[in-house]
């Protein structure tokens, strides 16, 4: 945290505004117009409103309260907001171009998991980065040495850090600040602090182990279980997720019908004309939120469509989610071949459709759920070659509707507006994707 976020990324925009202890550019062309740099920080206080709220705090103007700007902050800044709001800034792209691999190689490493091949890459990453550096910013100046404090040469220890000691999520200051935090309350002796937290680290490592061998989390747990939200609903054929108010008192009107007919009869290979006599008996339901409940962390995704905004909500109605698509759709001769697909879109609507009795049409034999998620799709033009393998999107105009189950919906994704359009961020990294491992044999 403090060698990143407190030092490097600061001093980066100390550079890019002119401040840096009275240093100019010398013979480089890396200092942003005052207007520029304005023109970012307002973007950046403006993301947060298009921002899901579970992905931090609202950043403030980077530009007039700066001290009240974290190390947190930062970092999502860099992560995320700095990639999109720089684009085209600069007036040599080169610069731009340094900062974009300095975010891939902190990408690679705050992964989950490492290879020896990607920590090789870091290694050789951040010597490329800190020549170029050398170059561009300190211009190989012994008048200029100041620009090099020792958190730039501290960047070329980083993957040795990794092999001593495994992956930087591990013992980076965020998570050991929150570790220690969990301790704190393990202290009951003012006189023996240490032996209190000794005491307490392996009581607790004694009780982590119970639970994962004797498969005993639930029993064993030390705090009380979350209730469900007043108004929400649980179907045991979703375990994964539940809805959350507020419903809608009014059934869908026709089109929407439509739309959830054409669902259920892709999904259970009937016709549309079975679907429909078979939906003039079920409950057919409108909610306004569902939240994953697969992960402590689940996502809490709101329809546009139903409830009411607050004037300072942050917009939670645009998701990430995954699709089958038959990669020969256009050639009707050939055999379907299938692959999963990621698309992003706007949840528009979230549908509950119970039929009380079994309903040979739809093939089920006892009474039957199905949830779905109606989303209108943001049609991509990935066109920066800059950003590939960033995971950061780019539409500039809604698409089709898509009516789909809603377990095929992951996560929350976050949107900073553009200049043609916008730009979409998704934090939740490979670990969070789903798989598609192909049909079982029958």
């Amino acid at each position: 945290m403090h060698l990143i976020w407190e030092n490097l990324v600061k001093n980066l925009t100390l550079l890019w505004t002119g401040e840096f202890k009275g240093f100019d550019e010398g013979n480089g062309e890396y200092e942003l117009a005052k207007a520029v740099w304005e023109a970012i920080a307002a973007s950046t206080s403006s993301a947060s409103d298009t921002i899901p709220s579970a992905y931090g705090s609202r950043i403030p103007n980077i530009a007039k309260d700066r001290p009240n700007v974290s190390a947190e902050m930062w970092s999502f800044w860099t992560l995320y907001l700095g990639p999109v709001l720089l684009r085209r800034r600069f007036r040599d792209v080169k610069y731009y171009r340094h900062f974009i691999q300095l975010v891939r190689l902190l990408n690679l490493c705050l992964q989950f998991e490492i290879t020896d091949n990607e920590i090789e890459e870091i290694r050789t990453g951040f010597i490329s980065w800190v020549k170029v550096y050398e170059s561009e910013y300190f211009q190989n100046d012994v008048n200029r040495l100041p620009l090099c404090p020792l958190t730039i040469h501290a960047l070329l220890h980083i993957a040795d850090g990794i092999v001593f000691c495994g992956p930087v999520w591990c013992y980076w200051a965020f998570p050991m600040e929150r570790y220690c935090g969990s301790v704190q309350p393990g202290i009951r002796s003012r006189r023996f602090p240490w032996a209190s937290i000794d005491r307490y680290v392996t009581e607790i490592a004694q009780l982590t182990q119970i639970k994962t061998v004797y498969n005993v989390i639930r029993e064993l747990s030390l705090t009380t279980p979350r209730a469900l939200p007043r108004g929400s609903i649980s179907d045991p054929d979703y375990p994964t997720c539940i809805l959350l108010p507020p419903r809608s008192p009014h059934r869908p009107d026709s089109k929407q019908l439509k739309s959830i007919a054409a669902a259920l009869a892709t999904r259970s290979k009937a016709t549309m004309a079975q679907v429909n006599s078979a939906l003039k008996t079920a409950t057919v339901e409108e909610w306004g939120k569902v939240r994953r409940v697969d992960s402590e962390e689940g996502d809490t995704m709101c329809s546009c469509s139903v409830g009411t905004v607050a004037e300072d909500s942050r917009d939670a109605t645009y998701v990430r989610y995954e699709m089958l698509v038959d990669k020969n759709a256009r050639s009707k001769k050939k055999q379907p071949d299938f692959e999963l697909q990621t698309f992003y879109g706007q949840l528009t609507h979230i549908y509950r459709i119970h039929f009380r009795d079994p309903c040979p049409q739809l093939r089920t034999d006892r009474p039957t759920t199905y949830i779905l998620a109606a989303i209108r799709t943001c049609v991509l033009t990935d066109d920066d070659v800059d950003l590939d393998g960033l995971d950061i999107h780019f539409y500039t105009r809604p698409g089709a509707l898509d009516v789909i189950d809603v377990t095929s919906v992951q996560a929350l994704i976050g949107r900073v507006k553009e200049t043609n359009g916008w730009a979409i961020i998704d934090r939740s990294g490979a670990l969070a994707r789903a798989q598609w491992l192909g049909e079982e044999d029958t």
